[in-house]
């Protein structure tokens, strides 16, 4: 049993190693891609749609409807970003079904770089939405004083994403690899229904953390003008 794809290395030559995380790394983003231009190849603007087009666009449209839920007042223009995360994620957790495959979400430096991925687009979209100065100003309210804190927040909170979905996937696949050596018949199978639906609710969890930090950062912090009683005659 490997507590990390990262143990399983498929080829090495000095200090350049190709190991199972990066193989099955890239090997999902073939798949989303290939799957994507598949999926959408005969896609429909007219009024008769097939029913493959029709499931599509309410999964598209519910993502949307959750992600202006959150406070990003254009859905649109984050969907390629937050859903790529999501369908990464989740799909990771589906493909664990295939044997031999290893989730490269169960090592710590896939998580590290999707959580680096949040990291660069918060900052990237708030300048986009504000201006570099608004931006920058953000960071030191409601008062200077929480500079420091304000910075220190963005960084803890990019481990804790990263932390968080390494434990929680690396735990599903350990928990399947010691029942697969205790009892190999049904509590594995059990347990591997249970892995994609933690993989699910995982996918689910990153996303909307990661949609939270942009709402957060792209929001225009102005003040509201103040209310003119009427003055009684």
């Amino acid at each position: 049993m490997h507590l990390s794809p990262d143990q399983i290395v498929f080829w090495h030559y000095g200090f350049l190693k190709l190991n199972a995380t990066i193989v099955f790394t890239w090997g999902l983003m073939l798949m989303m891609a290939g799957g994507s231009k598949l999926i959408t190849r005969n896609l429909s603007i007219g009024i008769q749609r097939s029913r493959w087009q029709n499931l599509l666009e309410i999964v598209v449209t519910g993502i949307e409807k959750q992600i202006a839920e959150v406070g990003l007042s254009r859905p649109e223009k984050y969907l390629g970003f937050l859903g790529t995360l999501f369908l990464f994620v989740a799909a990771a957790a589906v493909c664990t079904v295939i044997p031999g495959y290893e989730p490269p979400t169960a090592s710590l430096s896939t998580t590290a770089a999707l959580a680096l991925c949040v990291f660069v687009a918060v900052p990237f979209f708030g300048v986009e939405e504000q201006g570099v100065r608004n931006y920058l100003k953000s960071y030191a309210k409601p008062t200077i004083i929480m500079l420091p804190f304000n910075i220190i927040s963005e960084l803890s909170r990019t481990l804790a994403l990263a932390v968080r979905l390494f434990g929680n996937m690396m735990s599903g696949a350990m928990i399947i690899g010691i029942l697969l050596t205790i009892t190999p018949f049904i509590f594995p199978i059990i347990m591997t229904v249970l892995g994609l639906l933690t993989g699910m609710v995982q996918a689910y969890i990153f996303s909307i953390l990661a949609t939270v930090y942009i709402a957060a950062a792209t929001r225009d912090r102005k003040p509201k003008p103040e209310s003119v009683q009427a003055i009684p005659a």
